[in-house]
């Protein structure tokens, strides 16, 4: 048998490549070129948020669908989720029941989170409507940028809003307490004597009321829930006290006749940062207590404000001016459309003029014509 040559045997063994090339650079071998890192693409995720279980979609910047799974509310598996591939996605989430949790927590993991207001979504209209659906849009909106955003509050203004609003909702159940004491009266046939039934001799008028078998237990039952009622306000005004102690805003905007501690701990609450607002104007459209316009062609029809927007605001400004029409600064303007329009039209004209006076109180920290005339 002959042998085989030395230079084909050798030859027929795996070429190793060569080190350097013509031009003396190092060439990548097969094993390098794969391990060459590919660009990350940017994701946009969309939440159809729930109280027990949300649906996340993902998506990419060619706005093809990567993913579309339903999770339970658990922060890790939210969190797996949403950052699967890309640790720093644009995530739009909407202002719905229980959102804070959420966006608190895509936040601290390095997510750009996008709050997004239900109402300028538009979905009513749509023939067919589910969670993947909201999702995907939610996602293929936000990567088209024609989101309707809301403002993230910080927390701590959150924490503000909370005992605002929870002490709206004590005055409340204070007010409907006393409705059915006064209901039950009225059935028993016995008359308020009292401008205040409440008070001192309304309380001796109560105890004395000739009334007998259930009826007596339900406004026992009620005098006592009142009493909760009023002790669980007066601890909540004490700590709205304490949190505001020093707040420029909240002591310029007390200036305004109408408006005092309570008034003035909601408009700093539910406003916050009013330089996020560019002018007054804004502010009063955002509160809803600006006309509705509706203008077509030659067309134009102008009616009463939307009432879309913060309640307490909007209901807070006029209160304020019910009593004492915001003042010097106010007055003339609420007398001028009274004489006009009639005593409510005015009031929300007077409600819009001292929301333009808290506007520049919270966002200077003093109001200047008001200054002027104290001075």
């Amino acid at each position: 048998m002959a042998a085989i040559p030395a230079n084909r045997r050798s030859s027929s063994r795996r070429r190793e490549p060569d080190v350097q090339g013509t031009l003396g650079v190092s060439q990548q071998t097969r094993k390098r070129r794969k391990e060459t890192p590919v660009e990350q693409q940017r994701e946009y995720v969309g939440i159809d948020l729930h109280r027990r279980r949300s649906v996340i979609v993902r998506i990419t910047e060619s706005g093809e669908v990567l993913e579309t799974v339903r999770v339970d509310n658990d922060p890790l598996s939210v969190v797996r989720a949403v950052m699967h591939d890309d640790p720093n996605p644009e995530v739009a989430l909407e202002a719905t029941y229980g959102w804070y949790w959420a966006a608190d927590l895509l936040q601290a993991e390095g997510a750009t989170v996008h709050l997004v207001h239900p109402l300028g979504l538009h979905w009513d209209s749509r023939r067919v409507k589910n969670d993947e659906r909201d999702a995907t849009e939610l996602a293929k909106r936000l990567l088209r940028g024609d989101l309707p955003e809301a403002w993230i509050a910080p927390p701590e203004l959150r924490e503000l809003r909370e005992l605002v609003r929870y002490r709206a909702k004590l005055t409340a159940l204070r007010t409907s307490a006393k409705a059915q004491v006064h209901a039950v009266m009225a059935k028993e046939g016995v008359l308020p004597t009292y401008g205040r039934m409440f008070g001192p001799a309304g309380q001796r008028l109560l105890d004395e009321m000739p009334v007998q078998g259930v009826y007596r237990d339900r406004v026992e039952s009620l005098r006592h829930l009142l009493e909760i009622y009023e002790r669980e306000l007066v601890l909540v005004e004490s700590h709205l006290s304490r949190r505001l102690k020093g707040h420029q805003g909240f002591s310029a905007i007390q200036a305004i006749h109408g408006v005092g501690p309570i008034m003035a701990a909601i408009f700093v609450a539910e406003i916050g940062d009013a330089s996020r607002f560019p002018s007054a104007r804004h502010l009063c459209s955002w509160a809803g207590i600006t006309p509705s316009h509706r203008e077509s062609d030659v067309k134009v029809h102008r009616g009463h404000i939307t009432r879309q927007g913060n309640n307490l605001v909007r209901w807070a400004a006029i209160e304020a001016v019910a009593r004492y029409h915001g003042g010097a600064p106010i007055e003339a303007t609420f007398e001028r459309v009274a004489k006009r329009r009639g005593t409510m039209i005015a009031r929300v004209a007077a409600a819009r003029k001292l929301l333009s006076l808290v506007y520049y109180g919270l966002r200077d920290g003093e109001i200047r014509c008001l200054s002027r005339e104290a001075s």
